[in-house]
């Protein structure tokens, strides 16, 4: 054995750790074994955070029922408060995706914490018999409540700054709305010309699409509070003292602050990932509606001479390598393509929480995966989507206006007055003719006075109809 290796083992056999490695052999073990994302879990430190609390909520119940030494104990809570700050983050090295149902980075988190704790005790790292992984950090607990308790913690601080994100984004096109109230512009529909409407209604009206998503998370986030720690390996409560499922419980809602509770069936909550799917499909919802936005936009800046042309988007980066001049929509088209990805990952997530077996639902890793993964690129979407485009968007009024006017939409509104047949016979002269619906209506056909046209075609009934015969 090298002078910077330690031996340690397992049922297994042995191998060599690296003497500054906070890991141990399960880690390293699962190091050769799972090369599948090359993204190990530190980038998610919210989730080595939540792992960290879990492992000092089992030791503080542990210690309060008498099953782990005080001293063991209050060194395991010291040593996960290090690892909860983030200071141990580059030695959760686990792959997101593994086999074994989270088990390796349980195993990560268990040894890592014991070694932290034995430094506190003044041993070196690997002298076990002081701080086990297993007997002492890993008391009470299996990584089938371990895991997923760690997994809700993080989801649930996770969603806090997605949540925050795209509150201002909604918010950001509440403000263009205000600002923009007072520009007319033609509605469509299936990309024809409907009827007149304010460009401020057309703003808000995405500010309140997105908004209702805030309610959706709120409800996902009350879902998955609810924990199985103390199950432990398959709801039975097997290895757990009297009363420790209900102890660990409050002391989790006092370490992280958040309304955890206790699952009323054990058997049933191991093996559930229902939350999971629920929340996903939030995340597929709120993607969708996004795309649906990014799409509008996309459409409403097309031109600048052969579009629609009625807002424009801040110029970002040259649009071509041919072409000089064209600016493209460049951040409505990279929050298209984050919903595509996110929509893909809520598949992901139904096909693993269908693939469950009995007892346990070994394929929860890719769930985490699929999550933490959608939960970060949505948020960065709704960042940038914000900062880099809603922000600095601006309406070319005059053009959309005119639009309106010459659009043969508005002969709609000549229906209370004309009636159906005679809107239509209008229009139909105007498509043929290129006329205006004004010139047809009021000068040739004397269908209506001017001070009527005047009456029917203000700004204020173009954009809040009353109706009027």
């Amino acid at each position: 054995m090298s002078p910077s290796t330690r031996l340690e083992h397992d049922f297994l056999g042995e191998l060599p750790i690296p003497n500054d490695a906070y890991y141990g052999i399960q880690t390293l073990r699962a190091l050769d074994n799972f090369h599948i994302t090359g993204i190990p879990i530190k980038v998610e430190p919210l989730f080595v955070q939540a792992l960290a609390y879990v492992k000092k909520g089992a030791a503080l119940a542990n210690k309060e029922l008498g099953v782990l030494d005080p001293k063991i104990a209050d060194y395991i809570a010291q040593a996960c408060d290090r690892v909860a700050s983030g200071e141990f983050d580059n030695q959760f090295l686990t792959d997101m995706i593994q086999g074994g149902a989270g088990t390796s980075v349980n195993m990560n988190a268990n040894e890592v914490i014991a070694n932290v704790a034995l430094e506190l005790m003044g041993h070196p790292k690997g002298e076990y018999q002081y701080c086990h992984p297993n007997n002492h950090v890993n008391c009470s607990q299996s990584t089938n409540d371990a895991y997923p308790t760690a997994f809700r913690i993080a989801l649930n601080n996770k969603l806090v700054g997605y949540r925050d994100m795209l509150s201002q984004l909604a918010d950001a096109f509440f403000a263009k709305g205000e600002e923009f109230q007072n520009v007319l512009k033609m509605g469509r529909t299936q990309l024809q010309d409907a009827v007149p409407m304010s460009m401020g209604d057309e703003f808000r009206a995405f500010a309140t699409n997105l908004r209702e998503e805030l309610l959706r998370i709120d409800d996902s986030r009350r879902l998955i509070a609810e924990i199985n720690m103390g199950a432990t390996a398959i709801g039975t409560r097997v290895n757990a003292p009297q009363g420790y499922p209900e102890l660990v419980t409050q002391h989790l809602r006092q370490i992280t602050g958040l309304d955890l509770s206790l699952a009323g069936d054990l058997i049933e909550a191991t093996y559930d990932t229902g939350a999971y799917v629920q929340l996903s499909g939030v995340l597929k919802r709120t993607a969708v509606k996004l795309s649906k936005i990014c799409n509008d936009l996309r459409l409403l800046a097309s031109g600048p001479r052969a579009g629609l042309f009625e807002i424009n988007l801040p110029p970002l980066q040259p649009g071509s390598s041919i072409m000089p001049g064209k600016v493209n929509p460049v951040v409505p088209e990279v929050v298209n393509q984050t919903a595509f990805y996110v929509i893909g990952a809520d598949l992901t997530v139904t096909m693993a929480a269908e693939a469950g077996q009995l007892q346990l639902n070994v394929m929860e890793p890719v769930i985490s995966f699929a999550l933490f993964t959608s939960i970060s690129y949505m948020t960065n979407a709704c960042r940038t989507l914000r900062e880099k485009c809603v922000i600095g968007i601006t309406a070319n009024a005059q053009h959309a206006a005119s639009m309106v006017y010459n659009s043969i939409g508005i002969v709609t509104q000549l229906n209370p007055v004309l009636g159906y047949e005679a809107s239509a016979s209008i229009a139909k002269e105007a498509l043929a003719t290129g006329k205006s619906v004004h010139d047809i209506a009021v000068t040739e056909r004397n269908l209506l006075t001017q001070e009527k046209w005047d009456e029917i075609f203000t700004f204020e009934n173009l954009i809040r109809p009353v109706f009027m015969k």
